[in-house]
């Protein structure tokens, strides 16, 4: 049997999109944790296959007690060599523990919406081929972190997808969104579409219509690739790319 996967959330009623469904249809378990109402981090990852941490409206520069024993954290399944996955404001808080930098854009340009990305002759090697365009929900970026290797980039925010020590992963962006996600976050969060460089509400739903596709299917693939580390060796599904 598997071992579950951690999963760390950020909000009251956030969920982990579509990746607790890929994870189940994977065979694993999922162990959800949400940090900031108290649940606690486990010492040591024995127990668990993987963590995924996922994102949230904080900044990984804020003071909270709970972000920074996070942060901190993060050392555990990187010491244990255990696989990390960390979507947006998870990749940033991995890019702080690596000792990166989190920072909003110099012209105050967020990315809410559809955005082109371009993968790397790396980011090539480890899948092929990428979606043109990823949802986006941030206004902060980070810089890749030392050791580690750059997979996508793009325009207004350069690092989009890194790779570090093998089974550590950050990405900018939001493969987890669902289409009920998208419509919570666009209506809840819509202050943030006032924001420069943020696409209006409708064109989020067209877009999606438009790149989702190509999205799911290197989701899946990446999905496939990062669940070939954590299960035991005579488990391993055939990675894609």
């Amino acid at each position: 049997m598997n071992k579950p996967i951690l999963v760390i959330l950020h909000q009251e009623h956030s969920t982990p999109g579509r990746v607790g469904p890929a994870l189940e249809r994977r065979g694993f378990a999922l162990d959800m944790r949400r940090p900031r109402y108290r649940d606690p981090l486990p010492e040591t990852l024995e127990d668990h296959a993987g963590v995924a941490i996922f994102g949230g409206p904080m900044s990984a520069n804020d003071d909270d007690d709970y972000l920074k024993r996070e942060i901190d954290w993060i050392g555990v399944p990187l010491k244990e060599g255990k696989p990390l996955l960390g979507i947006c404001l998870g990749a940033q808080l991995l890019v702080r523990h690596l000792g990166g930098t989190v920072a909003g854009h110099a012209d105050g340009h967020a990315e809410i919406g559809y955005y082109p990305i371009r993968p790397t002759a790396h980011g090539r090697a480890l899948l092929d081929p990428w979606p043109e365009q990823v949802y986006q929900w941030h206004r902060e970026g980070f810089d890749l972190p030392p050791g580690a290797e750059l997979l996508a980039e793009g325009d207004t925010f350069p690092v989009q997808a890194f790779r570090f020590d093998g089974a550590a992963y950050g990405l900018q962006f939001h493969p987890d969104v669902t289409h009920a996600m998208m419509r919570t976050w666009t209506t809840r969060g819509q202050e943030r579409l006032a924001l420069p460089g943020a696409r209006p509400r409708e064109t989020h739903f067209t877009d999606r219509a438009v790149h989702d596709p190509a999205g799911q299917l290197w989701f899946s693939a990446f999905m496939d690739r990062w669940v070939a580390g954590v299960q035991p060796r005579d488990k391993q599904p055939a990675a894609a790319g």
